[in-house]
Protein backbone atom coordinates (compact mmCIF):
# COMPACT_ATOMS: atom_id res chain seq x y z
CA UNK A 1 0.00 0.00 0.00
CA UNK A 2 1.76 2.69 -1.29
CA UNK A 3 1.29 6.89 -2.27
CA UNK A 4 3.76 9.54 -2.65
CA UNK A 5 3.29 13.40 -2.04
CA UNK A 6 5.80 15.66 -4.03
CA UNK A 7 6.68 19.33 -4.66
CA UNK A 8 9.15 21.57 -6.40
CA UNK A 9 11.10 24.67 -5.25
CA UNK A 10 13.11 27.14 -6.17
CA UNK A 11 16.23 28.34 -4.16
CA UNK A 12 14.37 31.00 -1.82
CA UNK A 13 11.87 28.24 -0.87
CA UNK A 14 13.26 25.09 -2.00
CA UNK A 15 11.52 21.82 -2.27
CA UNK A 16 13.15 20.69 0.43
CA UNK A 17 10.78 22.02 2.99
CA UNK A 18 8.30 19.32 2.15
CA UNK A 19 10.35 17.82 4.93
CA UNK A 20 9.57 20.61 7.53
CA UNK A 21 6.33 20.98 6.90
CA UNK A 22 6.12 16.77 6.84
CA UNK A 23 7.99 16.67 10.46
CA UNK A 24 9.96 13.79 8.51
CA UNK A 25 13.28 14.68 7.67
CA UNK A 26 14.54 13.75 3.78
CA UNK A 27 17.88 11.84 5.01
CA UNK A 28 16.16 9.45 6.95
CA UNK A 29 13.76 6.58 6.53
CA UNK A 30 11.53 6.62 9.34
CA UNK A 31 8.97 3.60 10.37
CA UNK A 32 6.32 3.54 12.32
CA UNK A 33 4.28 0.77 13.89
CA UNK A 34 0.35 0.80 13.63
CA UNK A 35 -2.07 -1.80 14.79
CA UNK A 36 -2.14 -3.23 11.64
CA UNK A 37 1.33 -3.52 10.28
CA UNK A 38 3.93 -1.18 9.52
CA UNK A 39 4.02 2.51 8.18
CA UNK A 40 7.47 3.74 6.82
CA UNK A 41 8.65 7.55 5.53
CA UNK A 42 11.09 7.57 2.87
CA UNK A 43 12.34 10.16 0.09
CA UNK A 44 13.22 8.74 -3.27
CA UNK A 45 14.24 12.74 -4.36
CA UNK A 46 14.98 15.09 -2.38
CA UNK A 47 16.79 18.36 -4.11
CA UNK A 48 15.90 22.25 -4.03
CA UNK A 49 14.60 21.74 -7.17
CA UNK A 50 11.84 18.53 -6.58
CA UNK A 51 10.95 16.36 -3.18
CA UNK A 52 8.89 13.04 -3.04
CA UNK A 53 8.08 11.56 0.48
CA UNK A 54 6.64 8.33 -0.23
CA UNK A 55 4.34 6.45 2.54
CA UNK A 56 4.45 2.40 2.24
CA UNK A 57 2.47 0.63 4.58
CA UNK A 58 3.12 -2.91 5.45
CA UNK A 59 0.20 -4.62 6.44
CA UNK A 60 0.47 -7.81 8.64
CA UNK A 61 -2.20 -10.41 6.99
CA UNK A 62 -2.52 -11.77 10.71
CA UNK A 63 -2.88 -8.66 12.42
CA UNK A 64 -5.58 -7.59 10.09
CA UNK A 65 -7.66 -11.02 10.51
CA UNK A 66 -7.28 -11.16 14.52
CA UNK A 67 -7.89 -7.45 14.69
CA UNK A 68 -10.39 -7.36 12.31
CA UNK A 69 -13.23 -9.96 13.62
CA UNK A 70 -15.01 -9.57 10.25
CA UNK A 71 -15.33 -5.81 9.69
CA UNK A 72 -14.62 -4.71 6.59
CA UNK A 73 -13.54 -6.48 3.66
CA UNK A 74 -10.54 -7.97 5.47
CA UNK A 75 -13.05 -10.04 7.74
CA UNK A 76 -15.78 -10.82 5.11
CA UNK A 77 -18.23 -13.64 5.67
CA UNK A 78 -19.42 -14.00 2.53
CA UNK A 79 -16.20 -16.53 1.63
CA UNK A 80 -14.22 -18.62 3.46
CA UNK A 81 -10.88 -17.03 2.51
CA UNK A 82 -12.24 -13.77 2.28
CA UNK A 83 -10.09 -12.90 5.43
CA UNK A 84 -7.23 -14.59 3.65
CA UNK A 85 -7.02 -13.75 0.23
CA UNK A 86 -8.27 -10.15 -0.23
CA UNK A 87 -6.33 -6.48 -1.48
CA UNK A 88 -5.52 -4.85 1.89
CA UNK A 89 -1.98 -5.47 1.64
CA UNK A 90 -1.98 -3.84 -1.58
CA UNK A 91 -5.00 -1.33 -2.27
CA UNK A 92 -5.30 2.13 -0.69
CA UNK A 93 -7.92 2.19 1.91
CA UNK A 94 -9.22 3.38 5.51
CA UNK A 95 -5.70 1.19 6.79
CA UNK A 96 -3.78 3.99 4.37
CA UNK A 97 -5.82 6.67 5.12
CA UNK A 98 -5.46 5.86 9.11
CA UNK A 99 -1.48 5.54 8.88
CA UNK A 100 -1.59 8.97 6.97
CA UNK A 101 -3.16 10.20 10.03
CA UNK A 102 -0.61 8.99 12.84
CA UNK A 103 2.10 9.34 10.47
CA UNK A 104 1.67 13.16 9.63
CA UNK A 105 -0.71 14.38 12.22
CA UNK A 106 0.75 17.63 12.90
CA UNK A 107 1.31 17.76 9.06
CA UNK A 108 -2.91 17.20 8.87
CA UNK A 109 -3.86 19.84 11.26
CA UNK A 110 -1.52 22.09 9.23
CA UNK A 111 0.67 22.88 12.39
CA UNK A 112 4.17 23.54 11.32
CA UNK A 113 6.34 25.62 14.05
CA UNK A 114 9.65 26.32 11.89
CA UNK A 115 7.70 27.44 8.71
CA UNK A 116 4.21 28.68 9.91
CA UNK A 117 4.05 30.58 6.93
CA UNK A 118 4.51 27.74 4.04
CA UNK A 119 1.99 25.68 6.07
CA UNK A 120 -0.53 28.09 5.67
CA UNK A 121 0.39 28.76 1.35
CA UNK A 122 -0.57 26.95 -1.10
CA UNK A 123 2.36 24.19 -2.71
CA UNK A 124 2.49 22.83 -6.18
CA UNK A 125 1.58 19.34 -5.35
CA UNK A 126 1.53 16.37 -7.23
CA UNK A 127 -0.15 13.42 -5.50
CA UNK A 128 0.37 9.32 -6.89
CA UNK A 129 -1.78 6.43 -5.23
CA UNK A 130 -0.63 3.74 -7.73
CA UNK A 131 -3.76 1.47 -6.56
CA UNK A 132 -7.12 2.97 -4.93
CA UNK A 133 -10.34 0.90 -5.45
CA UNK A 134 -12.79 3.27 -6.79
CA UNK A 135 -16.61 1.61 -6.20
CA UNK A 136 -17.79 4.19 -8.71
CA UNK A 137 -15.65 4.16 -11.05
CA UNK A 138 -12.95 6.57 -12.33
CA UNK A 139 -16.13 9.39 -13.15
CA UNK A 140 -16.64 8.99 -9.47
CA UNK A 141 -13.01 9.51 -8.24
CA UNK A 142 -12.98 13.00 -10.33
CA UNK A 143 -16.83 13.60 -9.22
CA UNK A 144 -14.87 13.63 -5.56
CA UNK A 145 -11.55 15.43 -6.18
CA UNK A 146 -12.39 17.55 -8.75
CA UNK A 147 -14.45 20.05 -6.88
CA UNK A 148 -11.98 20.49 -4.73
CA UNK A 149 -9.68 22.15 -6.39
CA UNK A 150 -7.08 20.09 -7.86
CA UNK A 151 -6.10 21.40 -11.27
CA UNK A 152 -5.47 17.39 -12.42
CA UNK A 153 -7.28 14.66 -11.49
CA UNK A 154 -6.23 11.81 -13.75
CA UNK A 155 -7.64 8.37 -12.79
CA UNK A 156 -6.56 5.55 -14.86
CA UNK A 157 -8.45 2.22 -14.65
CA UNK A 158 -6.26 -0.63 -14.09
CA UNK A 159 -6.80 -3.87 -16.26
CA UNK A 160 -7.66 -6.94 -14.54
CA UNK A 161 -4.71 -8.66 -16.45
CA UNK A 162 -2.73 -6.72 -19.19
CA UNK A 163 -1.84 -10.13 -21.08
CA UNK A 164 -5.87 -10.29 -21.68
CA UNK A 165 -6.96 -6.93 -21.98
CA UNK A 166 -10.84 -8.32 -23.10
CA UNK A 167 -11.23 -9.20 -19.40
CA UNK A 168 -11.68 -5.52 -19.03
CA UNK A 169 -10.85 -3.32 -16.40
CA UNK A 170 -10.70 -4.05 -12.48
CA UNK A 171 -12.37 -1.64 -10.02
CA UNK A 172 -8.85 -0.18 -9.06
CA UNK A 173 -7.40 3.07 -10.66
CA UNK A 174 -4.20 5.04 -10.75
CA UNK A 175 -4.51 8.24 -9.58
CA UNK A 176 -2.57 11.34 -10.09
CA UNK A 177 -3.55 14.77 -8.47
CA UNK A 178 -1.92 18.31 -9.18
CA UNK A 179 -2.48 21.87 -8.28
CA UNK A 180 -1.73 24.31 -6.11
CA UNK A 181 -2.93 23.56 -2.43
CA UNK A 182 -2.14 23.80 1.22
CA UNK A 183 -0.32 20.89 2.23
CA UNK A 184 -2.40 20.34 4.94
CA UNK A 185 -5.88 20.19 2.66
CA UNK A 186 -4.39 17.72 0.64
CA UNK A 187 -3.84 15.46 3.00
CA UNK A 188 -7.17 15.82 4.07
CA UNK A 189 -9.11 15.23 1.44
CA UNK A 190 -7.46 11.82 1.05
CA UNK A 191 -7.90 10.81 4.67
CA UNK A 192 -11.63 11.49 4.23
CA UNK A 193 -11.94 10.27 0.77
CA UNK A 194 -9.80 6.86 0.36
CA UNK A 195 -12.22 5.13 2.19
CA UNK A 196 -15.22 6.66 0.85
CA UNK A 197 -13.92 5.20 -2.53
CA UNK A 198 -12.80 1.91 -1.33
CA UNK A 199 -16.90 2.15 0.31
CA UNK A 200 -15.69 -0.02 3.52
CA UNK A 201 -13.54 0.29 6.64
CA UNK A 202 -11.28 -1.91 8.32
CA UNK A 203 -12.72 -0.68 12.14
CA UNK A 204 -16.46 -0.59 13.58
CA UNK A 205 -17.60 3.29 12.63
CA UNK A 206 -18.08 4.52 16.23
CA UNK A 207 -19.40 7.89 17.12
CA UNK A 208 -16.47 9.92 17.00
CA UNK A 209 -16.16 9.04 13.58
CA UNK A 210 -18.71 11.89 12.98
CA UNK A 211 -16.39 14.37 14.90
CA UNK A 212 -13.45 13.25 12.70
CA UNK A 213 -15.49 13.55 9.37
CA UNK A 214 -16.19 17.23 10.26
CA UNK A 215 -12.97 18.00 11.30
CA UNK A 216 -11.16 16.43 8.38
CA UNK A 217 -14.13 17.67 5.73
CA UNK A 218 -13.81 21.68 7.50
CA UNK A 219 -13.52 24.00 4.66
CA UNK A 220 -15.00 21.77 1.90
CA UNK A 221 -17.44 19.32 2.46
CA UNK A 222 -19.96 21.42 3.14
CA UNK A 223 -20.49 22.38 0.63
CA UNK A 224 -19.12 19.79 -1.86
CA UNK A 225 -21.69 18.22 -4.49
CA UNK A 226 -21.51 14.92 -3.23
CA UNK A 227 -21.46 15.56 0.20
CA UNK A 228 -24.52 12.42 0.66
CA UNK A 229 -22.54 9.76 -0.89
CA UNK A 230 -19.17 10.81 1.31
CA UNK A 231 -20.82 11.45 4.67
CA UNK A 232 -22.58 7.69 3.99
CA UNK A 233 -19.85 6.16 2.72
CA UNK A 234 -17.26 7.13 5.22
CA UNK A 235 -19.52 6.35 8.22
CA UNK A 236 -20.10 2.92 6.41
CA UNK A 237 -23.75 4.01 5.97
CA UNK A 238 -24.52 4.36 10.07
CA UNK A 239 -28.04 6.31 9.38
CA UNK A 240 -27.67 7.81 13.00
CA UNK A 241 -24.47 8.87 11.97
CA UNK A 242 -24.90 10.27 8.45
CA UNK A 243 -27.67 12.18 9.90
CA UNK A 244 -25.76 13.79 13.16
CA UNK A 245 -23.14 14.75 10.32
CA UNK A 246 -25.65 15.97 7.43
CA UNK A 247 -27.17 18.62 10.45
CA UNK A 248 -23.89 19.93 11.46
CA UNK A 249 -22.69 20.09 7.84
CA UNK A 250 -26.08 21.70 7.20
CA UNK A 251 -25.31 24.16 9.72
CA UNK A 252 -21.71 24.69 8.37
CA UNK A 253 -23.67 25.94 5.08
CA UNK A 254 -26.37 28.04 6.62
CA UNK A 255 -23.60 29.91 8.52
CA UNK A 256 -21.04 30.19 5.24
CA UNK A 257 -24.52 31.33 3.14
CA UNK A 258 -25.10 34.20 5.95
CA UNK A 259 -21.47 34.82 5.86
CA UNK A 260 -21.22 33.84 9.60
CA UNK A 261 -18.90 31.52 11.51
CA UNK A 262 -21.17 28.41 12.66
CA UNK A 263 -20.53 29.87 16.17
CA UNK A 264 -22.42 33.03 15.30
CA UNK A 265 -24.76 30.29 14.07
CA UNK A 266 -24.54 27.94 16.27
CA UNK A 267 -25.26 30.55 19.42
CA UNK A 268 -26.85 28.30 22.03
CA UNK A 269 -28.16 31.34 24.66
CA UNK A 270 -27.23 30.53 27.83
CA UNK A 271 -30.54 32.20 29.90
CA UNK A 272 -28.46 32.58 32.97
CA UNK A 273 -26.36 35.38 30.94
CA UNK A 274 -29.45 37.09 30.83
CA UNK A 275 -29.48 40.28 32.76
CA UNK A 276 -31.27 39.72 35.87
CA UNK A 277 -33.10 41.12 38.84
CA UNK A 278 -33.86 40.09 42.07
CA UNK A 279 -34.65 37.88 43.90
CA UNK A 280 -36.98 36.25 40.95
CA UNK A 281 -34.90 36.06 37.61
CA UNK A 282 -36.45 38.01 34.72
CA UNK A 283 -35.77 34.28 32.87
CA UNK A 284 -38.23 32.60 35.36
CA UNK A 285 -40.44 35.23 35.27
CA UNK A 286 -40.74 34.99 31.47
CA UNK A 287 -41.33 31.23 31.97
CA UNK A 288 -43.88 31.96 34.06
CA UNK A 289 -45.98 34.32 31.82
CA UNK A 290 -45.37 32.21 28.85
CA UNK A 291 -46.83 28.59 31.11
CA UNK A 292 -49.93 31.05 32.04
CA UNK A 293 -51.17 32.39 29.08
CA UNK A 294 -50.33 29.05 27.48
CA UNK A 295 -53.18 27.47 30.21
CA UNK A 296 -55.17 30.20 29.68
CA UNK A 297 -55.64 29.36 25.77
CA UNK A 298 -55.63 25.99 26.64
CA UNK A 299 -53.24 24.55 24.58
CA UNK A 300 -51.90 20.92 24.99
CA UNK A 301 -49.92 20.38 21.88
CA UNK A 302 -46.91 23.24 22.07
CA UNK A 303 -44.07 24.12 20.14
CA UNK A 304 -40.68 25.72 21.46
CA UNK A 305 -39.34 27.31 18.74
CA UNK A 306 -35.92 28.51 19.32
CA UNK A 307 -35.86 26.16 22.06
CA UNK A 308 -32.20 27.18 22.65
CA UNK A 309 -30.57 25.11 25.85
CA UNK A 310 -34.52 23.57 27.15
CA UNK A 311 -35.60 25.26 30.02
CA UNK A 312 -39.12 26.64 28.61
CA UNK A 313 -39.42 22.40 27.47
CA UNK A 314 -38.41 21.31 31.11
CA UNK A 315 -41.04 23.58 32.51
CA UNK A 316 -43.58 22.50 30.40
CA UNK A 317 -42.79 19.31 30.53
CA UNK A 318 -43.87 19.38 34.19
CA UNK A 319 -47.31 20.24 33.79
CA UNK A 320 -49.72 17.05 32.20
CA UNK A 321 -52.09 19.40 30.87
CA UNK A 322 -49.37 20.10 28.01
CA UNK A 323 -49.97 16.85 26.17
CA UNK A 324 -47.11 17.03 23.48
CA UNK A 325 -43.91 19.54 23.95
CA UNK A 326 -42.07 19.73 20.67
CA UNK A 327 -38.67 21.54 21.04
CA UNK A 328 -36.85 23.18 17.41
CA UNK A 329 -33.64 24.81 17.62
CA UNK A 330 -31.06 25.49 14.60
CA UNK A 331 -28.26 24.85 16.75
CA UNK A 332 -27.00 20.94 17.35
CA UNK A 333 -25.44 21.61 20.19
CA UNK A 334 -28.06 23.72 22.21
CA UNK A 335 -30.18 20.29 21.62
CA UNK A 336 -27.47 18.63 22.76
CA UNK A 337 -27.10 20.27 25.71
CA UNK A 338 -30.91 20.48 25.55
CA UNK A 339 -31.10 16.36 25.81
CA UNK A 340 -28.83 16.26 28.56
CA UNK A 341 -31.13 18.85 30.51
CA UNK A 342 -34.10 16.50 30.39
CA UNK A 343 -32.22 13.64 30.62
CA UNK A 344 -34.07 11.93 27.86
CA UNK A 345 -31.89 8.71 27.45
CA UNK A 346 -33.27 8.11 31.27
CA UNK A 347 -36.73 8.95 30.42
CA UNK A 348 -39.48 6.64 31.32
CA UNK A 349 -41.67 6.06 28.37
CA UNK A 350 -44.67 7.49 29.06
CA UNK A 351 -42.86 11.16 29.80
CA UNK A 352 -40.39 10.46 26.65
CA UNK A 353 -43.52 10.01 24.36
CA UNK A 354 -44.39 13.32 25.25
CA UNK A 355 -40.92 15.42 23.74
CA UNK A 356 -39.69 15.62 20.69
CA UNK A 357 -36.23 17.72 20.36
CA UNK A 358 -36.11 18.88 16.79
CA UNK A 359 -33.66 20.60 14.52
CA UNK A 360 -34.92 23.20 11.92
CA UNK A 361 -34.65 26.68 11.14
CA UNK A 362 -37.32 29.05 11.46
CA UNK A 363 -36.03 31.23 8.10
CA UNK A 364 -37.77 27.55 6.06
CA UNK A 365 -41.25 25.92 6.18
CA UNK A 366 -41.37 22.74 8.16
CA UNK A 367 -44.18 20.51 7.50
CA UNK A 368 -43.47 18.86 10.77
CA UNK A 369 -44.40 21.95 12.82
CA UNK A 370 -47.94 22.23 11.01
CA UNK A 371 -51.51 21.19 13.52
CA UNK A 372 -50.27 22.38 17.27
CA UNK A 373 -51.97 24.39 20.02
CA UNK A 374 -49.75 26.87 20.46
CA UNK A 375 -45.98 28.05 19.37
CA UNK A 376 -43.32 30.45 21.47
CA UNK A 377 -40.99 32.22 20.11
CA UNK A 378 -39.24 33.62 23.16
CA UNK A 379 -36.41 35.46 23.18
CA UNK A 380 -36.14 34.50 19.29
CA UNK A 381 -36.56 37.34 16.57
CA UNK A 382 -34.27 39.66 17.91
CA UNK A 383 -31.50 37.22 17.23
CA UNK A 384 -32.47 37.24 13.32
CA UNK A 385 -31.65 40.39 10.89
CA UNK A 386 -34.21 42.35 10.22
CA UNK A 387 -34.51 41.09 6.49
CA UNK A 388 -34.86 37.54 7.35
CA UNK A 389 -38.20 38.16 9.70
CA UNK A 390 -40.39 38.33 7.07
CA UNK A 391 -39.27 34.56 6.15
CA UNK A 392 -39.81 33.99 9.65
CA UNK A 393 -42.71 35.65 9.76
CA UNK A 394 -44.54 33.00 7.03
CA UNK A 395 -43.13 29.81 8.18
CA UNK A 396 -44.74 30.62 12.04
CA UNK A 397 -47.83 32.08 11.22
CA UNK A 398 -48.40 31.28 7.06
CA UNK A 399 -47.14 27.72 6.96
CA UNK A 400 -47.68 26.15 10.78
CA UNK A 401 -50.48 27.91 11.50
CA UNK A 402 -51.11 27.68 15.84
CA UNK A 403 -54.15 28.53 17.38
CA UNK A 404 -51.65 30.62 19.66
CA UNK A 405 -48.51 32.23 19.11
CA UNK A 406 -46.80 33.96 22.39
CA UNK A 407 -43.60 36.22 21.56
CA UNK A 408 -41.56 37.73 24.13
CA UNK A 409 -38.64 40.15 22.96
CA UNK A 410 -36.66 42.76 25.38
CA UNK A 411 -37.86 46.30 25.65
CA UNK A 412 -34.98 48.07 24.39
CA UNK A 413 -36.62 51.21 26.50
CA UNK A 414 -36.20 49.26 29.67
CA UNK A 415 -32.03 48.76 29.22
CA UNK A 416 -31.03 51.98 30.95
CA UNK A 417 -32.78 50.59 34.53
CA UNK A 418 -29.59 48.01 33.97
CA UNK A 419 -26.87 49.23 35.71
CA UNK A 420 -24.58 47.06 34.64
CA UNK A 421 -25.38 47.55 30.74
CA UNK A 422 -23.16 50.30 28.92
CA UNK A 423 -25.45 52.99 27.34
CA UNK A 424 -25.97 52.21 23.50
CA UNK A 425 -25.62 48.07 24.09
CA UNK A 426 -28.07 45.32 23.57
CA UNK A 427 -28.16 42.80 26.56
CA UNK A 428 -26.92 39.90 24.19
CA UNK A 429 -23.89 40.00 21.81
CA UNK A 430 -25.96 37.88 19.52
CA UNK A 431 -29.06 40.42 19.23
CA UNK A 432 -29.21 41.97 15.81
CA UNK A 433 -31.72 45.01 17.31
CA UNK A 434 -34.38 45.49 20.27
CA UNK A 435 -37.26 47.18 19.71
CA UNK A 436 -39.28 49.93 21.66
CA UNK A 437 -42.66 49.21 22.78
CA UNK A 438 -44.65 50.90 19.85
CA UNK A 439 -42.08 49.26 17.17
CA UNK A 440 -42.92 45.61 19.02
CA UNK A 441 -46.44 46.54 19.09
CA UNK A 442 -46.78 48.08 15.45
CA UNK A 443 -44.99 44.33 13.90
CA UNK A 444 -47.58 42.37 16.06
CA UNK A 445 -50.50 44.27 14.61
CA UNK A 446 -49.26 44.05 11.46
CA UNK A 447 -48.46 40.26 11.73
CA UNK A 448 -51.97 39.41 13.00
CA UNK A 449 -53.75 41.74 10.21
CA UNK A 450 -51.68 39.75 7.53
CA UNK A 451 -51.97 36.15 8.54
CA UNK A 452 -55.39 36.37 10.66
CA UNK A 453 -54.97 36.90 14.36
CA UNK A 454 -56.05 38.90 16.58
CA UNK A 455 -53.24 40.27 18.83
CA UNK A 456 -53.44 41.56 23.14
CA UNK A 457 -50.08 42.83 25.09
CA UNK A 458 -48.43 41.70 28.25
CA UNK A 459 -45.84 43.04 30.31
CA UNK A 460 -43.19 40.77 31.56
CA UNK A 461 -41.27 41.78 34.61
CA UNK A 462 -41.41 45.10 37.09
CA UNK A 463 -43.74 47.41 34.33
CA UNK A 464 -41.53 51.05 34.75
CA UNK A 465 -43.96 53.86 34.45
CA UNK A 466 -41.59 55.69 32.49
CA UNK A 467 -40.05 52.71 30.28
CA UNK A 468 -42.25 50.00 30.16
CA UNK A 469 -41.28 46.72 31.16
CA UNK A 470 -38.10 44.65 30.57
CA UNK A 471 -39.58 41.84 28.49
CA UNK A 472 -42.79 42.79 26.63
CA UNK A 473 -45.34 39.72 25.07
CA UNK A 474 -47.45 39.50 22.92
CA UNK A 475 -50.55 36.60 22.18
CA UNK A 476 -51.23 36.13 19.11
CA UNK A 477 -54.70 34.27 18.79
CA UNK A 478 -56.03 33.15 15.29
CA UNK A 479 -59.92 33.74 13.89
CA UNK A 480 -60.54 33.56 10.62
CA UNK A 481 -60.68 30.47 8.57
CA UNK A 482 -61.37 32.24 5.53
CA UNK A 483 -57.45 33.98 5.59
CA UNK A 484 -56.11 30.25 6.11
CA UNK A 485 -57.49 29.77 2.77
CA UNK A 486 -55.99 32.84 1.49
CA UNK A 487 -52.73 32.31 2.83
CA UNK A 488 -52.70 28.70 1.40
CA UNK A 489 -53.09 29.96 -2.03
CA UNK A 490 -50.63 32.21 -1.65
CA UNK A 491 -48.09 30.24 -0.40
CA UNK A 492 -48.62 28.29 -3.33
CA UNK A 493 -48.41 30.69 -5.67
Amino acid sequence: MFLTISTTGIPERPATDLGFLLHKHPERAQSFPTSHGTAHVLYPEASAERCTAALLLEVDPVALVRRGKGKGRGGAPDSALAQYVNDRPYAASSLLAVALAKVFKSALHGDCRAMPERAAAPLPLRIEVPALPARGGAGLVRALFGPLGWAVVEAEPVALEAEFPEWGDSRYVRLVLEGELRLADALNHLYVLLPVLDDAKHYWVAPDEVDKLLRAGDGWLAGHPERKLITERYLSRRRGLAREATERLELARLAEAEGLDVEDVDNAVDETTDTEERPVPLAQRRRDAILSALREAGAARVLDLGCGQGQLVQALLKDPSFTEVVGVDVSVRALTVAARRLRLDRMGERQAARVKLVQGSLAYTDKRLAGYDAAVLSEVIEHLDLPRLPALEYAVFGSARPRTVLVTTPNVEYNVRWETLPAGHVRHSDHRFEWTREEFRNWAVRVAGEYGYEVGFTPVGPDDPEVGPPTQMAVLTRTATGNDEKNEKEGQA
